[in-house]
């Protein structure tokens, strides 16, 4: 851990307070707060919010469809559970890239979806599908759903549900239950599943690229910008730190909360 860990981290907070010398990848060590102070530019925070708006979104929407198919896919019988978990895992035995290209001829001008809909007389003309935010979106959350079912689906086939059948014979209207015994149970695989897939949505900037358009720009669009156009390593340093201190707060938040929700379990 601190040889691949460690050290590659300290290099990079090293880095962050260097500054480019111009020629190629070169920097110069030294101490310098100019590239924090860049981060502060409107430019800049408004790429920071996007992303981290955009992580919320696609989170809450991975939260809202990967809870109840996790949900579900629990309280399946044998020979269902194995199908859908089979389903959720598939995607992870194909590449990324390979899998985001198909949704990109799916959504395309002259694609299926458009065609389609233009067969069933909804639509004059094609829609604007591709290149958007809502593109990006819904790859974002076809890559990293299933990183909210599996949690999900851990925590329901884990728990302990005697307790809601004893909310049941109590009484209980089943939606009670619900929200007083099966979510408390439940809330450290579904706090779980929002920091797996907000973390990586900072990042996941190869979406952006191939979903969005020329606004859809994001942190980790700008990271691979300075590293491999501007050469400005110091600056990538630096908004690469950015994202390490967001991912730390965000695990910090995560223990705070999981404890809270193991100790009312």
């Amino acid at each position: 851990t601190a040889v691949f860990v460690g050290i590659v981290l300290l290099y990079l907070l090293a880095l962050s307070f260097f500054t480019p010398t111009g020629e190629g990848y070169g920097v110069q060590p030294g101490f310098t707060l100019e590239n924090y102070r860049r981060l502060l530019s409107p430019a800049y925070l408004q790429v920071l919010g996007k992303s981290l708006l955009l992580a919320f979104y696609t989170t809450l929407i991975c939260l809202g469809l990967g809870y109840p198919f996790g949900y579900c896919m629990a309280r399946a019988g044998r020979r269902w559970r194995g199908i859908l978990m089979l389903l959720v895992i598939v995607p992870f035995w194909t590449n990324a890239l390979i899998r985001v290209y198909g949704w990109r001829i799916l959504l395309v001008g002259n694609g299926p979806i458009n065609r389609a809909l233009m067969a069933l007389g909804l639509i004059d003309k094609p829609l604007k599908l591709l290149n958007t935010h809502g593109a990006v979106v819904l790859g974002m959350v076809y890559a990293l759903l299933p990183f909210m079912i599996l949690p999900t689906y851990t925590s329901v086939e884990k728990m302990d549900w005697s307790l809601v059948e004893a909310g049941r014979d109590m009484g209980a209207r089943p939606s009670k239950v619900f929200w007083t015994v099966t979510l408390p149970l439940t809330a450290p695989g579904m706090l779980t599943g929002c920091v797996l897939v907000f973390v990586p949505s900072l990042a996941l900037f190869f979406m952006s690229d191939l979903m969005g358009g020329p606004s859809d720009i994001l942190v980790g669009n700008l990271v691979n910008d300075q590293l491999l156009k501007s050469r400005d390593w110091p600056f990538a340093a630096a908004l690469s730190v950015v994202l390490l201190a967001v991912t730390c707060l965000i695990m910090a938040l995560y223990r705070r909360l999981g404890g809270r929700a193991a100790s009312m379990t």
